[in-house]
């Protein structure tokens, strides 16, 4: 029963022309890639980062599903709405991140100097703006969920200087059952950083063969229709053999799955960028990528309530009926990526100060977003009677939380430094561009 459901629950265009808006957009992503910048890119990295937030913001209410803390009140039904989001929302950053990466690459591969220098001067970039962060976030930020959860769990009866101590000490007798080769200390939600560090510094090494590829090989995944067939084989062939053998654990060295997963994605990402042709083709196919993504979701849920029948059985006794599921579960995640893609490209491609704002500020209302959630539910849980009053006070607490403390940290270079900003203050320094790239 609700096989389908457990397989996702278990883890300023500078083209001037007289055209309409959306033609000169789409004419901007094939006919003139050298002088475009990737607007989209920044609004949809903002978007997915606040259904993020929104989503855990539900994990404290949804019902079945674990979390740090959970409220007494819990919704079933709240489950089809997250379910919605939990097929893309993870995949749609590294997505974006490999698209924006690319480009930063091409630019920097079309200088005339070394590759091994440029990559590892980008390298060392890349830590800096995302290790320095994690390790930051593991000692300062994430403590107080660690403490929060076993709080409520009633596993630990201590102040929280005391915890902290702990927490910190590599050493420590603390929950020895609990602890990794570094004790206590962990990445809890950030561990999106250290895979996209990881996945980044193969990207570099992969680029030469990926450039050479985009000219001689890469023209035959022009058509939407074969690279979609290709992306959905594939990472069906992922869900079917890696799935089951490594659940999602977030642990970097033994998740399997997800790196394959998202390791994937990001190749997804690197060939949109490399095609002109076929995000062109994504954006004319966006409908049709939101109509599958929303017939296949509705399947899903109708598992989730057991309208499909024995679902459950038959994945035990009917190896045609898993690779069946796999395509369904697969197909849509492809889906729901090409039509927010397509939409994105169609009506997303021009400048905005807001988004400008908020896509420099993501990093910051990443990481501290969940420890505020954690700790504003802890706080409020005793306090609010009113299930709807606690919901948008915790909603309220993390927005602001969350922009204080981007307003706060964008003023201070230290702070700057460990919230992985942009050191270099430009009004458009982090708009990435398609300048210099070359269309094959």
């Amino acid at each position: 029963m609700r096989t389908l459901t457990q397989a996702y629950v278990g883890q300023e265009a500078t083209f001037v022309d007289r055209t309409s808006e959306g033609e000169a957009s789409e004419k901007a992503v094939v006919e003139s890639p050298v002088t475009q910048r990737y607007f989209e890119l920044d609004a949809l990295r903002v978007v997915a980062f606040g259904v993020l937030i929104f989503y855990h913001i539900g994990m404290y209410y949804v019902l079945e599903w674990g979390w740090h803390i959970k409220s007494d009140v819990q919704f079933p039904l709240l489950q089809d709405v997250m379910i919605l989001t939990n097929q893309w929302r993870m995949s749609l950053l590294f997505l974006i991140s490999a698209m924006v990466f690319t480009v930063v690459l091409h630019r920097a591969y079309d200088k005339p100097t070394s590759r091994w220098r440029v990559s590892l001067l980008l390298l060392e970039k890349r830590a800096l703006r995302i290790l320095i962060p994690l390790v930051f976030g593991m000692f300062v930020i994430v403590a107080p969920q660690v403490y929060v959860e076993w709080t409520v769990s009633g596993e630990l009866n201590t102040p929280f200087s005391e915890f902290y101590i702990a927490y910190i000490n590599p050493n420590t007798d603390l929950f020895i059952d609990k602890q990794s080769v570094i004790g206590l200390l962990t990445w809890n939600h950030l561990w999106f950083l250290p895979y996209l560090y990881v996945y980044s510094a193969i990207i570099l090494l992969l680029f030469p063969l990926l450039r050479f590829l985009e000219v001689k090989a890469l023209r035959v995944l022009d058509s939407l229709a074969l690279f979609s067939v290709l992306v959905v084989t594939i990472m069906t062939a992922i869900w079917l053999e890696l799935r089951t053998a490594y659940p999602t654990s977030h642990d970097l060295l033994n998740d399997w799955y997800s790196h394959a997963k998202y390791f994937f994605v990001m190749l997804v990402g690197i060939v949109v960028v490399l095609r002109p042709a076929l995000y062109a083709a994504i954006m004319r196919s966006r409908y049709v990528s939101l109509t599958i993504a929303i017939v296949l979701y509705s399947v899903i849920i109708l598992d989730r309530h057991d309208l499909l029948g024995p679902t459950g059985q038959l994945m035990e006794s009917s190896h045609g009926f898993r690779v069946l599921v796999g395509v369904v579960v697969v197909l849509n995640h492809w889906a729901w990526l090409a039509a927010i893609l397509g939409f994105g490209r169609k009506y997303l491609f021009r400048p905005s100060r807001v988004v400008n704002y908020l896509n420099k500020g993501v990093m910051p209302y990443y990481m501290v977003h969940q420890t505020i959630i954690v700790v504003a539910a802890f706080y409020l849980s005793s306090r609010v009677s009113s299930t709807l009053g606690e919901f948008i006070l915790i909603t309220l607490i993390t927005v602001v939380g969350c922009a204080l403390t981007y307003e706060v940290a964008k003023r201070f270079l230290i702070l700057r430094f460990l919230f992985g900003l942009r050191l270099n203050t430009s009004p458009h320094s982090s708009l990435p561009t398609q300048r210099n790239l070359k269309c094959s």
